[in-house]
């Protein structure tokens, strides 16, 4: 059928149809680039050695790694205390949230507040969610670590203004990271505990613990909470030369306590989303994509994954990876773990990208 309408009606229409075309692109465009940036306006983490930038630097402890090789592939390559070649889950996310691509450790007296308050780690190596783990090695207890954040905050208030570090504190995404320690370095290590507990009676100790640090986190004013579940620990390098029943293999009894411990977690988890009144707990499971990296490493692209890259790669980490350092392999992201207990910074790029994805989507 012939359309006969004049010309100039059908300009104008077209002009019509364009422009509210073009008010609907630049207001979805304008809703993206909110939901793109300032949903998150900073990443606070407390934890142990997987997400400490470098606190331990500022603490009488031999828990170090502010000496090569560790962070080699790190900006400039600077030993900056991160227990890896490079960057750690928590630098990977801040970047993904249009952060800073490192977050700065909270002691490090080179950071400023203003620099500290779109991203700060409290985290120290070595530690746990028991104090006595804590103690062995002389580093940063959970509780110091709140302590610490409380301290930021009342800094935070002064640097910006109550209103905006209220609006801070309330839309940060934190990130808990911690409880491999309390079985490797504590339970499985000394006597005490085994005597006190048994392995389901600790588990329950651990996650009671985990809960009051997150309620303790709340009531400091974080609402959106990330707790990350633990990893098959059993399949660390130090675990399989330890492991004197299946030489060489991962050790299915620390694995056991990882399940044991991540089932009760995320129980716990629950029951806090449903009693903390505005706030939003999720969990990063993690257990399930190491498991796989272990048993297909070139999948991922990986070559070796039952040996660090440190030294032999069998039993060294923090100051014995720098007595060993021209044993270091060449290329670290060929390694799952930079050394016997830690993964390599290609390894907790892929955790990152999976925690995005899973546990973190409904901040973004």
């Amino acid at each position: 059928m012939a359309n006969n309408m004049p010309s100039s009606q059908i300009h104008s229409r077209l002009r019509c149809s364009c422009s509210w075309l073009l008010l609907l692109v630049l207001h979805f465009s304008s809703s993206a680039s909110r939901a793109a940036g300032g949903k998150v306006p900073a990443l606070i983490v407390f934890g142990d050695s997987t997400v400490d930038p470098g606190n331990n630097n500022f603490i009488p402890t031999v828990a170090r790694a502010n000496f090569p090789p560790y962070g080699r592939d790190f900006d400039r390559g600077v030993a900056t205390g991160r227990f890896s070649n490079g960057r750690l889950v928590t630098d990977f996310l801040s970047e993904a949230f249009g952060l800073p691509s490192s977050v700065p450790a909270y002691l490090d007296p080179s950071y400023t507040i203003d620099q500290l308050a779109t991203g700060v780690s409290f985290a120290s190596g070595g530690t746990g969610l028991d104090d006595l783990t804590a103690n062995i090695p002389s580093v940063i207890p959970m509780s110091q670590q709140l302590e610490y954040f409380s301290e930021y905050k009342a800094r935070l208030k002064v640097a910006k203004g109550e209103s905006a570090a209220n609006e801070i504190i309330a839309e940060a995404l934190y990130i808990f990271s911690i409880g491999t320690n309390d079985f490797i370095v504590n339970y499985l290590t000394f006597p005490l505990r085994r005597a006190q507990f048994t392995p389901p009676e600790y588990v329950a100790y651990l996650v009671g613990l985990a809960e009051a640090a997150v309620r303790d986190a709340y009531g400091l004013g974080a609402r959106k909470m990330e707790f990350t579940g633990l990893a098959p620990f059993g399949c660390i390098p130090a675990a399989r030369t330890l492991n004197y029943d299946d030489p060489d293999e991962c050790n299915e009894e620390y694995n056991r306590l990882a399940v044991r411990f991540n089932a009760a977690l995320q129980e716990a988890l629950r029951r806090l989303n449903a009693e903390l009144v505005g706030a939003r707990v999720v969990y990063a499971e993690t257990y399930s994509v190491l498991s796989d990296i272990v048993a297909n490493p070139s999948d991922y692209g990986f070559e070796n994954v039952a040996q660090g890259c440190c030294g032999t790669g069998l039993i060294e980490t923090s100051v014995l990876c720098g007595l060993d350092e021209p044993l270091t392999c060449e290329d670290a992201d060929k390694y799952v773990f930079f050394d016997s207990v830690h993964p390599s910074e290609q390894t907790y790029r892929i955790l990152a990208d999976h925690i995005l994805n899973t546990a973190l989507r409904v901040f973004l």
